[in-house]
């Protein structure tokens, strides 16, 4: 697979997509899009490093636009992020990184991490999405749809309209995104959301589901997906893949922003965990609407044979399904306790027994639906049975399925460490997983079930080295800085999009 894109063509032509659609696929002919679980090796997937839109969050808007508190952009970018996007390219596009260490680190220019840069990495495994925005504003015609779609829904100016227009596509990208044309102007919110390229969208065997998010802090990117999605030479080959959700007619015609026939679903509260399954979260934003339509499109379309929706409550200390549990190997999964487990309530020995309600405050559901039966659907007692179905009967285990609790199961850090995104952790392969360093106690977890436990910065030298490698590397928990990235509300399953897995 190419590394690199160059071309020499009219970007005033009508047929510019088209021709950039030949170059740019016979770089990349093996551009594959494929996801069928959660523990295949990973090899290609979607990105967005942190922009200068996450350093103007400010306290009073903080939570409208989706964060808990206000971040430390630099700190982000060069302690913690940056360890992110290494690891990845040692994993996925070693040939972008191996040997160049030391000389990345010492460029304080961060020349590397820049899309605008000639000396930019320009993985096509770690792919970064404000480069295939930059891509697509080559073209013209795209180009005006696309501001004027952005200008239409930020209430902009029409001068600012023309304005916008002129700027070459690079910067254009990187304005987009940030919301700021330099750090006096600012023309329009930011998206510092989209470092969660996970809610835009999921790959789902070789289609795209494109999601609907339920915050109109994240219009915006929703939009961009579509444009990219649609337009860029890299998914020409799946443009008839790609899924859209529609809206109701409920919807149009009821009262109220927030009314129960919205359509809104996040990628975060959906999981491809084999090939003919695939589990959606009916949470705070995601609607019983859309995931009606969702059963039905993919049923329809024959993209899988069986959908498992787990109802959680519809809290934010919860927020999408990704945030309770995610998987680590074909027969271990990491799960927030009181989500997992069928509820005892004691067992009335002691006076409280009687007196506690009979519904658990935590309480979760769970129904599956299969493909052809959808009227017939089948209830499991517990989120634990559900995963334990899959292990043994999807991926076919052989050994006992096992659970990785968060805070390992103790009071008050089983909350505190789900917070922090405990149970938020990306595979990239099997048995190998990355997750924040501040979850001390789930980590105990981890290394109490026979995992290695390795700080990012010691394995990256390692790696360097040749002392691992990580084609051999197994059942290894990677522990990543997270002091400020913790603040955004969102662990590393959520930063990722997975577009290629190798089959398990």
């Amino acid at each position: 697979m190419a590394s690199s894109i160059e071309f020499k063509i009219d970007l005033n032509s009508d047929s510019f997509v088209n021709q950039l659609s030949f170059i740019m696929l016979a770089n990349t002919k093996d551009f594959k899009v494929n996801v069928g679980s959660e523990i295949g090796t990973l090899r290609c997937l979607l990105i967005h490093s942190p922009d200068s839109g996450l350093g103007k969050v400010v306290p009073s808007k903080a939570q409208d636009w989706l964060f808990e508190d206000i971040v430390h952009l630099e700190t982000i970018r060069k302690d913690e992020y940056d360890y992110y996007l290494k690891l990845l390219l040692y994993f996925l596009d070693p040939d972008k990184i191996k040997g160049k260490l030391r000389s990345i680190d010492t460029d304080d220019s961060r020349n590397f991490y820049k899309p605008q840069h000639p000396n930019f990495h320009n993985s096509t495994k770690v792919v970064e999405l404000q480069k295939l925005l930059a891509d697509i504003l080559e073209s013209e015609k795209v180009k005006s749809k696309l501001v004027a779609s952005v200008c239409a829904i930020e209430g902009c100016t029409y001068k600012l309209q023309t304005e916008l227009m002129q700027m070459p596509a690079d910067e254009l990208a990187k304005i987009i995104i940030s919301g700021s044309i330099d750090q006096e102007r600012m023309i329009f919110a930011p998206i510092p959301n989209f470092i969660f390229t996970r809610d835009i969208g999921i790959t789902i065997n070789d289609h795209i589901l494109l999601n609907k998010p339920a915050k109109k802090a994240r219009s915006r990117e929703t939009l961009l997906a579509r444009y990219i999605f649609f337009n860029h030479p890299l998914f020409a080959n799946y443009r008839n893949n790609i899924i859209e959700i529609p809206d109701s007619l409920q919807h149009f015609l009821r009262p109220g922003e927030e009314n129960e026939q919205r359509s809104t679903l996040e990628g975060g509260d959906v999981m491809v965990v084999s090939k003919n399954h695939l589990l959606i979260g009916f949470s705070e934003r995601t609607s019983a609407s859309a995931i009606n339509d969702t059963i039905k499109i993919l049923f329809e379309k024959d993209v899988v044979q069986k959908v498992s929706i787990v109802k959680i409550p519809h809290k934010r200390d919860f927020m999408h399904l990704d945030t309770v549990f995610t998987q680590v190997k074909r027969n271990m999964w990491v799960i927030l306790n009181s989500i997992g487990k069928v509820d005892k309530r004691g067992d009335g020995s002691e006076p409280i027994d009687h007196l506690m309600d009979e519904e658990p405050i935590d309480k979760t559901e769970v129904t599956q639906f299969i493909k052809g039966q959808i009227h017939q659907p089948k209830k499991f007692e517990s989120v634990e049975a559900l995963l334990d179905d899959i292990s043994v009967n999807d991926l076919k285990s052989t050994q006992k399925t096992a659970f990785i609790y968060s805070g390992n199961e103790e009071f008050p850090f089983d909350s505190r460490e789900q917070w922090t995104d405990s149970c938020n952790l990306l595979a990239l392969k099997e048995g190998v997983v990355l997750g924040y360093d501040r979850n001390d106690h789930t980590i105990k977890a981890f290394k109490a079930k026979g995992f290695q436990v390795i700080p990012v910065a010691e394995l990256l030298q390692k790696f360097e080295s040749g002392e691992l490698n990580p084609e051999t590397l197994e059942n290894t928990f990677i522990t990543m800085p997270s002091a400020e990235l913790s603040r955004a509300r969102g662990g590393f399953h959520c930063m990722s999009m997975p577009i290629l897995r190798e089959e398990i």
